[in-house]
């Protein structure tokens, strides 16, 4: 079952609130204490993660998440992207990448269908099951915030009420995103493809640091195509022969002169300091690029 998009709900007495967690969904099948491990398509991912176990549980299925977290106990999708395409990770990798499992949800028990009984009383079979599974608050609580001042990504508002419909994305769940702003130096732009082919396709941003302007990532979302036909105008007196940034950049970019600055949401910093999700806001003509630092 699958969230959509959105903000917290205004009836929020009638929802639970849950972490939304940074990884990837992963469902536990245990068929007599025997564990099997898929992926959302079904794929196979009992020997990709040997640190989920079946916490003694005999018959369930059970749904979650599976989390890389970061020293500071905060799931890095950055760390989960070493780990997530080795297949039989060797023992090196599961001691400098180890995962953690993060139950939300109980779909079947002993032989017995849970799908259609209503989330709170999913929730209460799972937590008496004692595998661990992070709690919920009331949908009037302050997890979001809470959230926010955490670097964690934000939450999702599951009705009290809801069944369970595999496959299904539905308003019973509503995940909602922290988002900061932050301003960021024009260094460049990627030639757009399809039907941004011969204008930009996403702009390359930075920030300065000691070493100079220090790339911070790229970001393609929050354009209209007037808006990317009035930036292309912009920044084609301005290209450059060479990249203005003091580290390396990816793919291949056209390069301006660092004079403009603009404005982009984010969802939080990854590990190699690059901007999570960026989405595009505007130039801001009463920044100064010098005041643009990390």
């Amino acid at each position: 079952m699958l969230a959509v998009p959105g903000v917290l709900p205004p009836d929020r007495d009638r929802y639970g609130l849950e972490v939304k967690w940074d990884g990837i969904r992963a469902v536990l099948h245990l068929d007599d204490g025997a564990l099997r491990v898929t992926g959302r398509h079904g794929a196979d991912y009992t020997r990709r993660y040997p640190e989920i176990s079946g916490f003694g549980v005999k018959n369930a299925v059970i749904d979650g998440e599976v989390v890389a977290l970061d020293p500071r106990g905060r799931p890095s999708f950055v760390r989960l992207q070493h780990r997530m395409h080795l297949t039989d990770p060797d023992p090196a990798a599961l001691e400098l990448y180890p995962v953690t499992y993060m139950p939300f949800d109980l779909l079947h028990l002993d032989g017995i269908s849970l799908l259609d009984l209503p989330y709170r009383d999913r929730r209460a079979l799972l937590d008496e099951l004692d595998v661990g599974a992070p709690p919920y608050f009331p949908g009037d609580s302050d997890l979001l915030a809470a959230t926010y001042e955490q670097g964690l990504e934000g939450v999702v508002a599951k009705h009290l009420d809801s069944p369970y419909r595999p496959g299904t994305r539905t308003p019973w769940w509503v995940k909602v995103k922290n988002q900061a702003a932050t301003e960021v130096v024009i260094g460049g732009w990627k030639p757009g493809k399809g039907r941004r082919a011969g204008g930009i396709g996403s702009l390359v941003m930075g920030m300065f640091t000691d070493a100079g302007l220090t790339y911070v990532g790229h970001v393609g979302t929050g354009f209209t195509d007037a808006l990317l036909d009035d930036l292309y105008r912009t920044l084609r007196p301005l290209e450059i022969p060479r990249s203005p940034f003091a580290n390396r950049v990816p793919w291949r970019n056209r390069w301006v002169r660092p004079d403009l600055v603009g404005e982009v949401a984010y969802t939080m910093w990854t590990d190699d300091q690059r901007l999570r999700h960026p989405v595009w806001r505007g130039l801001r003509p009463d920044k100064l690029p010098s005041e643009v630092t990390r």
